[in-house]
């Protein structure tokens, strides 16, 4: 495209030369002397296809015709070819293209030098062209110095206007030129920042996977050598073992999922990550249009509850939940819908409840049957992804619609059920794990509920025989 754009600028001059000697010979065919002009209109011509080629040789084309006319060495302009000199000002148009500031001064120059000697063969009679341009145009006689002046000043007003206004072009398409030069650069920039994101985010999830399997398959490893040694003399501890297996594994298998959904999503995973603060802008902005939505938080003094309560992925979850309800009560219920959302903080995780009321104008038909959208759905994987559950209904009365959701902390624990079948996963009764069921189904995960001490305490009672364990098993081992 660029090649093309370049190649119609340089046969644009030689068209353009062409157009004005089929133009001045045919006009001068019409009322004789077309031998005599020829030379003439042939040199402007070629001056004018140069232009934009060899413009230094164009510029000494367009004094040399002048001054070959004044040497009496090529006809000069008469009553019905003074007009030619229009040559000059294409000339000092194309050459104006050019990006030289040197040869555009040259240029501007060899227009004064032009309209001087042009304004000379037109203004000043001689004894073979005892007629003048006052005598062509009916002017009268103002005086020779006079018409000199006038004759220059226009000539080289209309030669430099030509020149300015190819100035002009060349600026504009420089700066169409740089523009998109900037584009392609931003392009590219972008193209490489993105690159580097995702480098810089893979290079993330391989240090998190590391660090979470590494520690989880470290702590396995050691309680189960423990629990073998004393499985024959403490069997007690084997069972505490086991139960902090349970949980490791739970816990890292949690860890492992939310690696993963970061990489399997279909969003930029490198894109800015919306939080539990981030739900007060959200509110706002639902007020804004007309909403009365009130927020209420219980067990902490802020939305987003203890530091590091929440995994990132967990906030975004419950933040997508919140703006999903939000949207829904909008569609339905139109502007003047009132909805209450409630963050406890109080349990073993966070418990969110938003319900909508109204009977506005829904923006939207609502749906029924099995083309209800993918709203709840989203929310609910969303929920079961963040290892919670979620439900959307309406109220007992009928009178509002609520959405019920739970996403445990570090140490909750949060059960789905299906009744279709999923699948579960549960902590032995001795734990005392705590499993919530869930009306929309989906797969079931839950943490022990054995206590930390329990653990750091088993941990240290089996420190000592993992350590006798492994070195006894090299002892015994062949050198």
């Amino acid at each position: 495209m660029a090649d093309a754009r370049r190649w119609g600028r340089h046969v644009v001059a030689p068209a353009a030369a062409l157009v004005y000697f089929v133009f001045w010979v045919a006009s001068a065919w019409g009322r004789g002397g077309v031998a005599d002009n020829t030379v003439v209109f042939g040199l402007f011509a070629v001056a004018v296809a140069l232009a934009y080629w060899i413009p230094t040789t164009s510029l000494a084309l367009v004094v040399v015709v002048p001054v070959l006319q004044l040497l009496g060495l090529a006809e000069a302009p008469s009553q019905n070819t003074w007009m030619a000199y229009v040559a000059i000002a294409l000339v000092m148009f194309f050459v104006a293209l050019k990006p030289s500031p040197w040869l555009r001064l040259v240029a501007l120059v060899v227009a004064a030098v032009a309209a001087g000697l042009a304004a000379w063969l037109l203004a000043v009679p001689t004894l073979t062209r005892p007629q003048s341009w006052s005598t062509w145009v009916g002017a009268g006689t103002t005086g020779l110095r006079i018409e000199f002046s006038l004759l220059t000043a226009a000539l080289f007003g209309v030669f430099a206007g030509a020149w300015a206004i190819g100035v002009a072009f060349a600026s504009i398409r420089r700066v169409l030129v740089i523009r998109q030069a900037l584009e392609a650069t931003e392009t590219r920039f972008e193209a490489a920042d993105l690159e580097l994101r995702l480098a810089q985010d893979r290079a993330r999830i391989s240090r998190d996977v590391h660090d979470a399997l590494a520690h989880s398959l470290a702590v396995v490893v050691s309680q189960a050598q423990g629990g073998l040694a004393l499985q024959a003399t403490r069997p007690e501890v084997a069972e505490e073992s086991l139960r902090t297996i349970a949980d490791v594994g739970r816990t890292a298998l949690l860890d492992v999922r939310r690696l993963v959904e970061r990489i399997t999503q279909d969003d930029d995973v490198t894109a800015p990550r919306e939080t539990l603060a981030d739900v007060a802008g959200l509110v706002t902005a639902m007020r804004e249009v007309g909403m009365e939505v009130e927020v209420a938080v219980e067990g902490a003094s802020e939305p987003q509850g203890p530091p590091g309560a929440l995994a990132p992925s967990q906030e975004l979850a419950v933040y997508r939940i919140v703006q999903e309800s939000l949207t829904n009560a909008l569609k339905h219920a139109g502007t003047s819908s009132r909805v209450a959302v409630r963050l406890d903080w109080r349990g073993r995780g966070l418990t969110l409840q938003v319900t909508s009321r109204g009977r506005g104008a829904p923006l939207v038909a609502a749906r029924t049957g099995a083309d209800r959208g993918a709203g709840v759905r989203g929310m609910t994987e969303r929920a079961r992804l963040a290892g919670g559950w979620l439900t959307a209904q309406p109220s007992a009365d009928g009178t509002s619609f609520e959405v019920t959701a739970f996403v445990p902390t570090a140490g909750g624990s949060a059960v789905s059920g299906s009744a279709a079948g999923g699948s579960a996963v549960s902590g032995s009764a001795g734990g005392g794990s705590a499993v919530s069921g869930s009306a929309v189904g989906g797969d079931v995960s839950s943490d022990s509920g054995a206590s930390s001490a329990g653990a750091s305490s088993t941990a240290s009672s089996i420190a000592g025989v993992t350590a006798a364990s492994s070195s006894a098993s090299t002892e015994r081992s062949p050198s």
